[in-house]
């Protein structure tokens, strides 16, 4: 920790690097009772904080070092930092990336300098062949998250959040991926500011911190969740997680629903747009503060970066409202005769729908989708289905339910009889040409597809429901088929959404 606090004292980045603000997040701060600010780290040059890294690392090599090039392995904001800092020193970078990655992140890339090598169908064949290359070649490998330099670099943030914030800061947030920025920043923050917590924020699909932390080192995930792929790492490095180990004072793990609605509330206090994984850090501070309450201490969270797709705004304006609370998801049953609905719409007490969904199926029995929106929150959600339970409907919640929220709410209706064993499984498809036809192309040929829904949500993965007839006699093969195809898959047959709206019976 001496060393890397030393590190950070001499870092070179503002070179390049800008000295981000340290805003004020008045309406939250209302709402949470607490004074909330945020460090823009969206306001770097390449709108992330991974410049800072990326540069003190080049800016620390040698002349030879820099005659043999740079290399790194990286379809996003790291990529683009080495970018940068090649340019800046007249270093001949390459960048490996995946096939998957999408052209507009190529393309930008290639803009900032940087040589474009394509391997692999995923990050860790991708940064393998990169290893490769620099063995081959003496380049030096730019390591994103597990190198000494690279952490300093990160570290600067916190310098700066410290001398931005001279009054009490009760606790710091700090979003973990591979954890260059928070052993960076906790590390120097610790030294000067011991009386700050420090707290790392994951997803809660890749919490790989975490798990360090409970197994005592670094473990590799078997999969993680892409909604927040900027900090959607396998495995935390090694020298972070010691870092992390010594200076950091909890972790905790937030879900989609909760990255979505701190993206809102960055827009609505900032007019900024936060990539989820940018927003990781303030919705764990939200966590946090609805953990312990009002009090006058002051909180941060850093705002890692804004390099977001705008496709994906739609699945965050879709979930903001769920990660609040603002929203419920019921399914509703009724019985199947004129006045039920006018019936049900006056138990909601005024409140508004924001989605219904029905088709008939059943002469005695109908089943709906709704989503009625909410003031209170959860409170409010738990009243409201105990009065419309009381006006003799049948209510399950299906707020939580991450195949409704994705799928089912689209497929109302969708009830096939003449099915006998389907299974029903949730995919992450790569989002390039040929991934739909490897999966096809996988089942055996009496193997009929009975479902099948995707949206797109901007993401270099695609989310997709399919239904699979096959026998009980052939599920293991089913499985391994499955498993072959290395696409990550749930089977959500039995779940209660798949139940009452898509299944017979």
């Amino acid at each position: 920790m001496q060393e890397i606090v030393r590190k950070v004292l001499t870092a070179r980045v503002y070179d390049v690097a800008t000295q981000t603000p340290l805003d004020a997040m008045p309406r939250l701060s209302e709402r949470l009772g607490r004074p909330v600010r945020l460090k823009r780290e969206d306001l770097q040059p390449v709108f992330s904080f991974k410049l800072r890294g990326a540069y003190n690392k080049v800016a620390a090599m040698g002349d030879d070092a820099r005659r043999a090039g740079v290399i790194c392995a990286s379809a996003g904001n790291h990529a683009q930092g080495v970018a940068v800092a090649a340019a800046r020193h007249g270093v001949e970078a390459t960048v490996v990336v995946p096939v998957t990655t999408p052209d507009i992140k190529v393309r930008a890339i290639r803009r900032l300098g940087a040589k474009v090598v394509t391997h692999g169908e995923g990050y860790d064949e991708a940064y393998e062949h990169a290893r490769a290359i620099e063995s081959e070649t003496g380049a030096t490998f730019v390591h994103p998250f597990d190198d000494p330099d690279v952490i300093a670099g990160q570290g600067t943030i916190g310098m700066e959040v410290l001398h931005q914030h001279p009054e009490p800061l009760e606790a710091l947030f700090l979003p973990v991926g591979g954890g260059g920025l928070a052993a960076g920043v906790a590390t120097i923050v610790r030294y000067l500011r011991p009386e700050v917590r420090l707290i790392g924020v994951e997803p809660d699909d890749a919490a790989s911190l975490l798990a360090a932390f409970r197994h005592g080192g670094p473990v590799t995930l078997p999969e993680v969740g892409l909604f927040a792929d900027g900090v959607a790492v396998r495995r935390v490095g090694d020298l972070t997680y010691r870092l992390c180990r010594e200076a950091l004072d909890e972790v905790i793990t937030v879900d989609t629903d909760a990255i979505c609605a701190a993206i809102k509330d960055v827009y609505e206090n900032c007019r900024a747009i936060a990539e989820p994984a940018g927003a990781v850090a303030l919705a764990g501070l939200k966590q946090y503060a609805a953990r312990v309450g009002p009090g006058a201490g002051g909180l941060a969270a850093v705002l890692s970066g804004a390099n977001l797709n705008f496709d994906r705004l739609r699945h965050v304006a879709e979930r903001a409202e769920l990660g609040e609370g603002l929203e419920a998801l019921l399914a509703v049953g009724m019985p199947e005769r004129p006045g039920s609905y006018r019936r049900f719409i006056q138990t909601l007490n005024g409140r508004m729908i924001t989605a219904f969904s029905y088709r008939y199926a059943d002469p005695e029995q109908a089943q709906i989708f709704v989503g009625v929106a909410l003031r209170e929150g959860v409170g409010e959600k738990h009243e409201l289905i105990a009065r419309v339970r009381a006006g003799g409907f049948e209510v399950v919640d299906l707020s939580d339910d991450e195949t409704a929220k994705t799928h089912t709410r689209y497929l109302v209706g969708g009830r096939a009889r003449a099915i006998v064993h389907e299974h029903i499984f949730r995919f992450e498809f790569p989002e390039r040409p040929g991934a739909l036809l490897r999966f096809l192309e996988s089942l055996q040929p009496d193997w009929n597809i009975t479902l099948f829904h995707y949206r797109y949500h901007g993401a270099d993965y695609g989310r997709v429901l399919a239904g699979i007839e096959a026998p009980p006699e052939q599920g293991a093969e089913l499985r391994r088929a499955l498993d072959a195809l290395a696409y990550p898959y749930q089977e959500v047959t039995d779940d209660v959404s798949v139940r009452l709206f898509l299944r017979e019976g």
